[in-house]
């Protein structure tokens, strides 16, 4: 049998290690919570961590081992929720700091889920379907024991997609001989996916992004915005902030960036991604090195890629008022000193890309009732859940004096410890 690892992690430092970076986080907040010792404990561990090693065929004949990780961090107040991600550089160290991000992501915007993640190490974008397809039904497979719609339901994340859930939620269906559609979320519409789904992290984002401009005083007409990452909710966020009468000026993507200070067409730029796979050599803009896009002067900026992107080396150089996290950690606490100390309004990743937990909230509930919504529903349901979590964090922020991503932590892990309290420790 032919052994072949499929991926080298790149080196992480002490400042970019996303675990490392959650517990700094957790740490800073539990003190100021005032948390006894115990409940600290409790709440800074992860509750479950699976690592399973797999087989697949490849469609050349050949047999490759896959490594993969699914970490459940709490479940007190309710099933875990979670995404599954494929990407050459997945750790388990990652997979753990993503899974408590989570568990702080739903009580921020006060749903009944605790927090999960999952990851393949693997680079998708040189695979072919079949193989994705066998990578995705032998991973499902291994971690069965702990899948299930009352407790642990994945969701799309870094190149996964509806495609990659049907065949998990088939997989388990098969598994245990009937359909059950609320194992997963993030589905085809057929199969019991909802509508609204696909837009509802970039529309969080851009929701978000509207609130603390009402707030600040920042007229949202006319506003610059970049966006590192024009996938999923990067694009997304961009169609909707542009609808609202912003400029978007630089977007970028894995393969490089671009700019144009008068404004980017975004739908020209989402049909020249579509057709060529990237936004570089867009006709309506110029190409710029990937590490200039996030110091550019602008009044937003959008997050939109991976962890550790804006870091203590080039937070001074960034320029933006408001940064909206669409992308899981990408600062830094190093970088948020720095940012906080020269007056940037963060809007922290716990609540500014929330929409897709909370859409996947609502597919859950209409898979187990059995009772598709409606479009307008589910817009009306993510405004009014995004919109209560901005106030409720502001609320805090102002409050207690500390800045936005201090409060939604505080908010996050007070009901988590709140809950944890009530139910007391068995046996």
């Amino acid at each position: 049998m032919e052994h072949l690892t499929s991926g080298t992690p790149t080196p992480l430092t002490a400042e970019t290690d996303p675990y490392a970076m959650a517990l700094t986080q957790f740490d800073e907040t539990a003190g100021k919570l005032e948390l006894s010792p115990g409940m600290r404990g409790v709440l800074r561990s992860c509750k479950r961590e699976l690592c399973v090693h797999f087989p697949v065929r490849m469609d050349d004949g050949s047999l490759r081992t896959f490594t993969g990780y699914r970490v459940q961090h709490n479940v007190t107040r309710g099933p875990s929720k979670g995404g599954l991600r494929y990407h050459p550089d997945v750790t388990l160290d990652e997979v753990r700091a993503l899974a408590m991000w989570m568990t702080w992501k739903c009580a921020i915007v006060n749903i009944p889920f605790g927090g999960a993640k999952g990851g393949v190490v693997c680079n998708p974008k040189e695979m072919s379907e079949t193989e994705l397809e066998g990578i995705t039904r032998r991973y499902t497979t291994e971690i069965t024991p702990l899948l299930g719609p009352a407790s642990d339901i994945p969701a799309p994340d870094v190149y996964t997609d509806e495609r990659i859930m049907a065949w998990m939620m088939d997989t388990y269906s098969m598994h245990v001989g009937y359909t059950v559609p609320a194992v997963v979320t993030g589905k085809p519409l057929s199969i019991g996916g909802s509508k609204g789904r696909l837009d509802a992290t970039g529309r969080g984002c851009a929701i978000v992004i509207q609130d603390a401009a009402d707030h600040l005083g920042v007229r949202l007409e006319g506003a610059a915005v970049v966006i590192q990452g024009f996938g999923n909710a990067g694009s997304v966020a961009a169609r909707y902030l542009d609808e609202a009468g912003a400029r978007i000026i630089a977007v970028s993507d894995s393969r490089g960036a671009i700019h144009n200070a008068d404004g980017i067409d975004v739908a020209n730029v989402i049909a020249h991604k579509s057709k060529t796979g990237s936004v570089v050599d867009f006709a309506g803009a110029e190409n710029i090195p990937s590490v200039d896009l996030l110091e550019l002067d602008c009044d937003i900026l959008v997050p939109a890629a991976l962890e550790a992107q804006i870091v203590a080396e080039n937070a001074p150089r960034i320029k933006a008022r408001i940064i909206a996290e669409a992308a899981n950690g990408p600062t830094t606490p190093e970088a948020d000193a720095i940012l906080r100390e020269n007056g940037v309004f963060m809007l922290p990743d716990i609540l500014a890309n929330a929409g897709g937990v909370v859409c996947s909230y609502f597919e859950w509930v209409q898979c187990l009732q059995k009772y598709p919504w409606s479009e307008p529903q589910v817009r009306d349901s993510l405004s009014d859940f995004m919109n209560r979590a901005f106030h409720d964090v502001y609320h805090i922020a102002q409050q207690r004096r500390v800045d936005m991503r201090t409060a939604a932590l505080m908010l996050a892990i007070s009901r988590v410890a709140d809950a944890t309290a009530i139910r007391g420790i068995y046996p």
